[in-house]
């Protein structure tokens, strides 16, 4: 897992500012053991969509509570098979570890990533 570590906030003092990638169930059982709330977004190579995502992701883990990390569903399957990923790019929602909301319709801007973190970091 990859990742740099930002000082702390008062939102989340584990929170990243750039976007993690999870290679492994290992990395992904990592970020869980670490991070209270969780955005990972599962992708695939050559998805266009998915690359646009990108930069969005990168505004989200600056700008939101918990941690933001991307999962290519390739090397993972059996990560992407435990969320019943069917399509990409599917985002999921994750709270000590528990599946809370998943977005999974196409792009998906920042100020909805960043809404949809902060209303769950405050329940």
């Amino acid at each position: 897992m990859t990742g740099t570590q930002q000082s702390e906030t008062a939102a989340d003092s584990n929170a990243l500012q750039t976007p993690v990638q999870v290679e492994s169930t290992a990395d992904y059982d990592e970020l869980i053991e670490a991070h209270d709330l969780v955005l990972l977004e599962f992708v695939t190579s050559g998805c266009g969509i998915c690359a646009s995502m990108e930069p969005v992701l990168g505004t989200v883990a600056r700008s939101a509570p918990g941690a933001v990390a991307i999962a290519n569903a390739g090397p993972v399957p059996d990560l992407a098979g435990e969320f019943d990923v069917r399509s990409v790019p599917t985002l999921v929602v994750l709270k000590d570890g528990s599946e809370l909301e998943r977005l999974d319709d196409g792009f998906q801007g920042a100020e909805t990533l960043v809404e949809v973190l902060k209303t769950h970091a405050e329940r």
